[in-house]
């Protein structure tokens, strides 16, 4: 028995038929399984001779009718699909970035029975940061959905040094600093590439160095840091 068929019967057995009935002329939970492999299959990077890097951000897009008939039954179908995920990842000698989201979304030019995947890899970001230096930071940097101060100089890197620990393989252990030169309401922000193998992208540009305004766009590895500069701090 395939893995994907192991997975259809796990479904089944959780709504007691109710969600394969509710689904007979729609979109099939085990077609959105198998797009979600091929997505890690043709999205695959290398990284070693047995490791490549894999999406783990999926947005499934649906038919208004499709998303409706699966709402009662999301949680469910997510937690089943990240796992039907990491077993194929484990199969086939994957790696995620991070933690496996998968959210649905309508999409009013999809007809019933039609969907589509959109895909990103959402490296897993931490830092040491306090609360209390977050409210009252002038300038701050986004990563991934976080937020982390920038009140005072910050290395960005992959390993337990760095200040903001990104877990992404295309970043290095000290990757780039944030360095804040100058005081007052809005500091001056300076990016230093710090000897990277991959180097950095300033908006789009490779470079080893670079002032930083409001909206500056910094990408190290798989991953975008964007600096905010804030007129006020956060209330």
């Amino acid at each position: 028995m395939s893995a994907l068929q192991r997975f259809e019967q796990r479904l089944e057995s959780l709504v007691s038929g109710v969600f394969a009935k509710a689904f007979r002329s729609a979109v099939q939970p085990v077609e959105i399984a198998a797009a979600l492999q091929r997505e890690c299959d043709n999205n695959a990077q290398v990284l070693s001779r047995q490791r490549k890097l894999v999406p783990n951000d999926f947005h499934v897009e649906l038919s208004s009718t499709d998303l409706e008939r699966l709402r009662p039954y999301d949680s469910a179908l997510e937690s089943d699909l990240s796992n039907q995920l990491h077993e194929h990842a484990e199969a086939q000698g994957y790696v995620f970035p991070g933690p496996i989201s998968i959210d649905f979304a309508d999409a009013p030019d999809l007809t019933t029975g039609r969907f589509r995947i959109r895909s990103g890899a959402k490296a897993q970001v931490s830092g040491d940061a306090s609360e209390t230096r977050l409210t009252r930071a002038h300038a701050v940097l986004e990563v991934n959905g976080t937020r982390h101060p920038l009140d005072t100089s910050i290395v960005v890197g992959r390993g337990s040094e760095a200040d903001v620990r990104i877990n992404d393989p295309g970043v290095s252990r000290r990757h780039v600093e944030f360095r804040v030169t100058g005081r007052g309401p809005i500091p001056r922000i300076e990016v230093h590439d710090l000897g990277s193998t991959n180097g950095i992208l300033v908006n789009g540009q490779r470079m080893q160095s670079s002032v930083a305004d409001d909206g500056t766009e910094v990408k190290v590895g798989h991953t975008v840091l964007t600096v905010r500069l804030l007129e006020e701090p956060t209330p």
